[in-house]
Formats: structure tokens, sequence, C-alpha cells
């Protein structure tokens, strides 16, 4: 039997559950694991409707209510860190047990295009790229989120999920994630325990170390030599951050 507090890992944009499978092969003895692939992604619905994280929250918690996952630790990496943001907000934290935030700042929405509008032209310049070759955009992003080598096949698998997203969708849910609503206000409301798991590369260092500053139960962790996907990138190190976080909570419920 699982003793082990439940584990829902949350993919970014345009993965599936499967982006996560070093950390469900490991905690998977001894936690139930919860992971899906979300709304409009991987082997999910389509749909031109609800590609936004207040959406994915209610989806999560439908999920939830629906598998009977009871104070279940949320790990969201990326675009799911606005998932997370957004659930904090609609439900609160009272059913959940702690919640850990990969390499993603919260969106301040569209305030951050006035503060800093040279990070936005470059990502709206990247949207361009995505429409006009989908596939070219998903590879060369994925080979720059991952800099360590992974399994045979395994960049042509993850292209082969994010491009099951019509690029149309996938371009709502970019600019949903990144500057329609400002989800900072999430930051207090996360009166559980937080994880915050930074590489040492991201371009949102500084905001995610502002985060954890604005979360009175925050720890912040910096993982040198990885990329985005850190927990791809240095898949044993993210373990053993997660597994202590994971052993702290435990000892709180005893």
């Amino acid at each position: 039997m699982n003793k082990g507090l439940p584990i829902v890992f949350i993919p970014g944009w345009s993965t599936g559950a499967d982006i996560w499978r070093d950390q469900i092969d490991h905690f998977g003895s001894k936690h139930r694991i919860v992971s899906f692939d979300p709304r409009s992604q991987g082997r999910s619905t389509k749909t031109l409707d609800g590609n936004t994280p207040e959406q994915r929250a209610a989806d999560l918690h439908e999920l939830l209510t629906r598998e009977n996952v009871r104070r279940p630790v949320l790990v969201g990496w990326s675009q799911a860190a606005q998932d997370v943001a957004a659930y904090v907000l609609k439900y609160g934290t009272k059913d959940i047990s702690g919640i850990a935030l990969v390499d993603a700042a919260v969106s301040d929405g569209a305030a951050g295009i006035a503060e800093r509008p040279k990070e936005a032209a470059f990502q709206f310049d990247l949207f361009g790229t995505y429409l006009s070759d989908q596939r070219a955009y998903l590879r060369g992003m994925f080979r720059a989120i991952i800099s360590k080598p992974q399994p045979a096949g395994f960049i042509d698998r993850t292209v082969a999920t994010a491009i099951e997203t019509p690029a149309s969708i996938g371009m709502s849910m970019l600019i949903s994630d990144m500057f329609t609503v400002d989800r900072r206000a999430a930051l207090a409301k996360m009166d559980c325990p937080v994880l915050i798991i930074a590489s040492d590369k991201s371009f949102e260092l500084d905001r995610q170390k502002g985060s954890a500053r604005a979360i009175r139960r925050a720890q912040f962790v910096q993982i040198d030599d990885a990329s985005h996907a850190v927990f791809l990138d240095q898949p044993d190190r993210f373990a053993a951050v997660l597994a202590a976080f994971l052993e702290g909570l435990d000892k709180r419920r005893q």
C-alpha cells in the first residue's frame, strides 16, 4: 500500500503526462501518482473553449474530486505553475498538502508587457515562428529547454505529443498563460508549504526568488547545470529535492 502523500504531476504547455516519466517511476512505489494530459494537450480532447489556466484549474479540481485524491501535493511545471496559481485563487489550499512550482514565475498579466518590454517582444516574435512552422518551432523549443541527453527518440515523441495541439489553440494557451491575468494574488493565498525549484539558467530566476519571498512558507531551491526542464536535465537532483520536501510534509501530518 502506498503510504506517502499523493503527488499530482502537472505537465507544462503542449506536453503530456509522459514528460514526468522519470519522476513517476521514482516516486510511484511510495506515493499515489496522478498525472494526466491537460485540456487540448496530448491525448485529451481538443477544444476551442477554456484553454486557460483558470479552466484547467477547474478541470484539475474535478479530476481530484472524481478520483477521490485527498490532500495531494501539486507539482506544476512551466505553464502548469499558472494552473496551480489559478487553482489556489479559486479553491484555496484547504484540500492540498503542499505545492511545488517548477521553473516558472506566477504571471503578472498584461503588466508584464510594460514592465519587461524586451522580454514580451521576444515572446511575441516566437509566437510568430510557432504559427508559421509549428513542427520546427517545437523541435527547437524542446532542444532548448532540455539540455542533457535523453533516451533515443524522446525528442521525436515529445514533438509528436506537442503537435497534437493545433497551433491556434496552442497560441491561445500561451497568451492566456503569460499575459491575460495577473495571478500574483495567489502567492499570498498559498498558506500551505510551497517549494519553488528553479533552473540556474531561468530568465525568470529573479521573479521566482521574488515569489518565494512573497509566500509565507516557501522554500526556494536552485538546480544548477539544468535548462527549463530541470526534472529531465537533473532528474536525480530534482527527485532528491522533492523527496526532502515530501518528507517534511509527512512529518507535519504525523
